[in-house]
């Protein structure tokens, strides 16, 4: 395009609204958010100024479970600063007793020497560790923007609805999950599945109880790669 021409199209005036495209966007449902604006709970939790200040638990006095200090301090050993290994701690607290309890931090604190409100703010700021009781099996449905659009709020509703009656099955939005490709999507027990659509959600109540793997077709570990010397992980 020449300079006259460029100087001509900036200079155009807009198309009129008549020309606009006559496609209406569907109306769709509103976000459910909690009262503080986020999907996620716990960000308006207050802390509690009425307790004494935390002191580091004592390690010959706190009975730690043998394989869960060995977990601990082998975390602690890959890193120039053992407060580095908090996440894979908490992760190896979490996978001991379910959850990420008072007692499970306090454990953890022995053996790292820090205090358990230290690990207690690292657990309640990852939406993958929990500090309440939860059934088994985690069912994260992405929410983000790509997987919004595409339908992830009506899947969250069909997922929770599907799994009301299930204590085995913890159902939870998650901000973002990073894989907008296969959106609208879930991560169960850290599997990675979609397309998903709301019909999907039965399906995946199912498989968790029988114990089978989920939604086999729809994972992401079995879509095609375009290297042909990539094997599934």
């Amino acid at each position: 395009m020449s300079p006259l021409s460029r100087r001509a199209a900036r200079q155009a005036p807009p198309p009129p609204a008549s020309a606009a495209s006559d496609w209406d966007a569907p109306e769709l449902p509103p976000v459910a958010r909690f009262a503080h604006g986020s999907r996620v709970p716990g960000w308006d939790d207050a802390v509690d100024l009425t307790k004494d200040p935390a002191v580091v638990p004592d390690l010959a006095t706190t009975p730690v479970p043998t394989g869960l200090r060995e977990t601990v301090e082998a975390a602690m050993a890959r890193y120039p600063d053992p407060r580095s290994a908090s996440i894979p701690a908490l992760h190896a607290a979490q996978h001991e007793y379910g959850w990420c309890s008072p007692e499970a931090i306090e454990q953890v604190a022995a053996v790292m020497h820090v205090t358990p409100a230290y690990l207690t703010s690292v657990a309640t700021f990852y939406d993958m560790l929990v500090t309440q009781p939860k059934g088994a099996n985690d069912v994260f449905v992405c929410t983000n923007i790509s997987c919004s659009l595409r339908g992830a709020d009506e899947l969250f509703r069909a997922m929770n609805v599907a799994a009301e009656d299930d204590d085995e099955i913890t159902v939870r939005s998650f901000e973002c999950l990073g894989a907008c490709d296969i959106a609208p999507m879930a991560s169960v027990n850290g599997e990675y599945v979609g397309p998903l659509e709301p019909a999907d959600a039965e399906r995946i109540v199912a498989d968790l109880r029988a114990g089978k793997p989920v939604l086999e077709a729809k994972q992401l570990r079995n879509r095609p790669t375009a290297d042909p010397g990539t094997a599934a992980s």
